[in-house]
């Protein structure tokens, strides 16, 4: 899966980021680096509540697919 982020320069020094494919999945971090890790925890945060909400019957499954 490929996600673009927007990356913004943080009033307060540092830098902040959204994820526009997924609203309201933002992070920030002190330098890039620390920003780009902090998207991946982030999303991987995001998604992963988002399983929480689905309903399955008995007959359903969750296959986890990466792309």
């Amino acid at each position: 899966m490929k996600l673009k982020i927007i990356i913004h320069n943080a009033e307060e020094g540092g830098y902040w980021a959204e994820v526009p494919s997924l609203p309201g999945c933002a992070t920030q971090g002190d330098t890039i680096e620390e920003l780009i890790e902090n998207v991946y925890e982030a999303v991987a945060g995001y998604l992963e509540a988002r399983e929480k909400h689905i309903k399955l019957d008995k007959n359903s499954k969750i296959l986890e697919l990466a792309v």
